[in-house]
């Protein structure tokens, strides 16, 4: 009981505080994605890569920017891990190895983070500083471009202009990630994270033992890390290293900030759309997934009462909020082994990830994920009444549903083949630490959070290997670069649209039933896509 009202509590904080920062920070990310300033650190980005910032971009201009810098990113941070051991700071590391630095590479760019390495052992600190922690900021404020993207898809009429890829890339980082993780990171370090440049420090133990402790630039890591929905951890235990994760505040401000700004742009889509209720609708529905998640998992856990694979600073209840909203922000970031839960809760865990990462979402994956669904929501509800479906005053054509289905369908294709694959050939398998039901789980977790950019591992899965290495990484650039080019083009196909009014055959989109349609539609997909695999795994290892 004492567990519970804790558990309770912890979450009341939560929504609490992500209450209060819903409508500022929502109304700021719109203020800052409609100005018409350039600020003059921005001109002189422009200036620096050759950019004309007042020029609008059609939709496969737009797509093209972004996949051309995110194949520079992984080409540039593939190389900078390559030649380690030659930068400062390198603390006598080695280079990366090349199926590694590839894996890597393509990790961090696609907001995935899965790390097949110790941090502390692999990374230096120019790399962990300049390579990964930039990548922290540039792959989120990718994803909330191509929200905002979809956003004027909406929005504009008869033209075929999203608005400028590099503006918005530079606004999100310059406007929004910066500023946050500044203050994020100040809160963390008075909270006890480390941040520093010293060697590593070698002590005595109570033993006799000798022991490496690593320091480096962690807090600053950290808040982009959570706040960039990236997850990426400093040391090889993650969010459960007390120089990460130093206490239960900490822990609870850690779900604060990976959840802000997946909850804030909810706020962002409403107003920019014209009406606020919108985005309320569409937070109502996020809410709904992850609360009914969290409630099962935290009562399942309690259930079994079990503590393998959970730090006792923090508990059950902690860790299982914590897990819950790691896995429904493609954060990755974990302060509990999730191989550790039970059947049903791990089944659950992996579920979370297979709604599509929609509940709340990663930055701006969250929101274009669930604006997709929606369109099926309202595709399926003009198929009951017999009418042309409309969202947000736009026609869903056969065109716009062509690509929402291509885009539905291609993380289970991914999923499914290379978890089929993977259990196909004996090379892969001996890779699992567990045979049967369990086995199962490790790899379906591995390709499932890949494929959703989410980066949290099950543990269990020896995971650095040639095949691993290779066949997760493309599961990561097909997971994130296939959608996005997908949602892009659905963008274009809308803004050329003229929009039409609403009329008493039109389904409204901003009340209770949409919520419970759009929610039904989330699960109903993913149940249907999923629940075979699931099955066989996690709930079948639930059911012994």
């Amino acid at each position: 009981m004492p567990d519970s009202l804790a558990g309770l509590l912890q979450v009341g904080v939560l929504i609490l505080a992500l209450g209060l920062a819903w409508r500022p920070l929502g109304d700021y990310i719109a203020r800052v994605f409609t100005s018409e300033r350039h600020l003059a650190v921005e001109r002189l980005t422009y200036r620096l890569i050759g950019v004309d910032p007042d020029g609008d971009q059609r939709w496969p201009v737009y797509a093209r920017a972004v996949i051309a810098f995110s194949v520079v990113g992984v080409v540039l941070l593939f190389v900078l891990q390559r030649v380690q051991a030659h930068l400062p700071f390198s603390l006598g590391l080695d280079n990366v190895p090349t199926a590694l630095a590839f894996n890597t590479a393509a990790s961090f760019v696609t907001n995935t983070n899965w790390q097949a390495y110790s941090g502390e052992s692999t990374m230096g600190y120019v790399v962990q500083a300049a390579g990964l922690a930039v990548q922290n900021f540039v792959s989120a404020a990718v994803g909330l471009s191509v929200a905002v993207a979809l956003i004027r898809g909406f929005t504009r009429s008869r033209t075929d202009r999203l608005g400028n890829f590099w503006v918005d890339l530079v606004r999100g980082v310059v406007r929004v990630l910066l500023p946050l993780s500044v203050v994020a990171a100040i809160v963390l370090i008075a909270c006890g994270a480390v941040q520093n440049l010293s060697d590593n420090t070698v002590v005595t133990t109570l033993l006799g033992h000798h022991q490496t402790i690593t320091g480096g630039p962690v807090a600053s890591q950290e808040a982009i890390k959570q706040l960039g929905t990236n997850g990426g951890g400093f040391y090889n235990a993650n969010a459960a290293h007390p120089f990460e994760n130093p206490g239960p505040f900490s822990d609870l401000f850690s779900v604060f900030l990976l959840l802000l700004l997946p909850v804030a742009l909810t706020r962002t889509f409403g107003r920019l759309v014209g009406d606020v209720r919108q985005g309320v609708a569409v937070l109502a529905t996020m809410t709904l997934l992850w609360g009914v998640l969290v409630v099962a998992v935290t009562a399942l856990e309690l259930h079994a009462g079990t503590l393998e694979g959970t730090e006792t600073r923090f508990g059950i209840p902690s860790s299982a909020l914590y897990a819950v909203s790691t896995t429904g922000t493609s954060t990755g970031s974990v302060n509990s082994f999730h191989s550790s839960y039970g059947g049903v809760s791990g089944g659950l865990l992996i579920l979370n990830m297979g709604l599509g990462e929609v509940a709340p979402g990663g930055v701006g994956s969250g929101l274009y994920g669930i604006l997709v669904l929606a369109i099926v929501a309202v595709f399926v509800a003009g198929l009951m009444v017999g009418r042309t479906p409309e969202y947000l005053r736009k026609k869903i054509t056969g065109r716009e549903m062509k690509l929402v289905s291509l885009n539905i369908l291609t993380m289970p294709l991914v999923v499914l083949v290379g978890t089929g694959i993977a259990m196909s050939f004996s090379a892969p398998r001996s890779s699992m630490l567990n045979d049967g039901p369990h086995g199962l789980s490790e790899v379906l977790y591995a390709f499932m959070s890949a494929t959703n950019n989410n980066g949290s591992a099950f543990a269990g899965l020896s995971a650095d290997t040639t095949f691993y290495n290779l066949a997760l990484g493309i599961a990561m650039l097909l997971g994130r670069f296939v959608p996005i080019v997908l949602t892009l083009a659905l963008a274009g196909s809308l803004a050329r649209q003229q929009p039409v009014p609403e009329s008493a055959g039109t389904l409204p989109t901003r009340g209770p039933l949409f919520v419970v349609m759009l929610a039904g539609v989330t699960v109903i997909v993913a149940a249907l896509t999923f629940f075979p695999v699931l099955a066989l795994g996690p709930f079948a290892e639930g059911l012994r």
